[in-house]
């Protein structure tokens, strides 16, 4: 960038500033209900001081220089934050594009007579700041895929709660698909909780699964397997006729494991395995 006209964006710091929080503000998409304004205009400064101070250098143009580490950190912690809190690819964009439609803005009001000088300078300006919004827009979906591993993996926890029926009988009911991230958390699950409750019954309850394969199968087995080890038996209960008719097709062997078509039939089954017997009291007539 040309000497005059890294001055210029220097002198005019505060008039860039100014332009780029009104574009900000009176963008219709403002979301201040994820941010005051006394945030946005922090967010501002920080990053508009980095970035001038960068537009004189040798390497103007090469983002991966040195030089440009504190405007890229700065404008990647931003692009995180928003992805945590909920703004969407768009609004985190236009963070940049409104700083690019300001700097151009001051470029023409104080050059505009040199169409030549003008057309240079602001094709600078716009590599820049297109290069700028590309690693916004790649951090933004770092920021977000970190969110969403995290919720899943929330998710999964939630989904896998291991519930102690009575003495000695656990249950836990499946819902959604396995897969073999999720067998793990199963596995772990279950089995600590095996060790702390001392219980010698695990049922897997399978009918929120929407279909078994051979993959499927293959998780179950290896968390029944896993679950003998502990000392415990596993009853794998919900099997519904369509699931059966896929094992069946499949020709899965699960003849060494105790299958139930119900929950209800499962804990049966291990009352009378544990020898203990639920009686129906009548109320007494007086």
């Amino acid at each position: 960038m040309s000497l005059n006209s890294y001055k210029l964006l220097q002198n005019k710091k505060k008039n860039i500033l100014e332009k780029w929080m009104n574009n900000q503000l009176s963008d219709e998409g403002l979301r201040e209900d994820l941010i005051s304004n006394e945030e946005l205009r922090y967010q501002s400064e920080e990053l508009i001081d980095a970035l001038v101070s960068n537009l004189s250098g040798e390497s103007f143009s090469d983002l991966m220089s040195e030089e440009w580490n504190s405007v890229i950190e700065i404008l990647s912690g931003i692009s995180i934050t928003r992805a945590r809190q909920g703004f969407s690819p768009r609004e985190t964009g236009n963070f940049v594009f409104t700083l690019k439609e300001a700097l151009l803005n001051v470029l023409q009001e104080e050059i505009g007579e040199d169409s030549k000088l003008l057309f240079e300078e602001s094709m600078k300006i716009t590599r820049l700041m297109d290069n700028l919004s590309v690693i916004t827009f790649e951090t933004f979906i770092k920021g977000r895929e970190e969110v969403i591993l995290r919720q899943t993996d929330e998710i999964t926890e939630i989904s896998t709660p291991v519930i102690r029926v009575w003495d000695g009988i656990l249950a836990l009911p499946i819902i959604g698909t396995l897969d073999s991230a999720r067998t793990q958390v199963v596995m772990e699950n279950l089995l600590q909780e095996i060790v702390d409750t001392g219980s010698s019954i695990a049922i897997l309850d399978i009918s929120g699964v929407p279909a078994v394969d051979s993959l499927v199968a293959q998780h179950l087995i290896k968390t029944v397997s896993a679950t003998r080890l502990m000392g415990a038996e596993c009853i794998i209960s919900g099997i519904r006729p369509e699931i059966a008719q896929t094992v069946v097709h499949l020709g899965i062997d699960l003849s060494n494991i105790i299958t139930k078509a119900s929950l209800a039939s499962a804990l049966a089954y291990a009352f009378k395995t544990m020898r203990l017997e639920v009686r129906k009291i009548n109320s007494v007539q007086k």
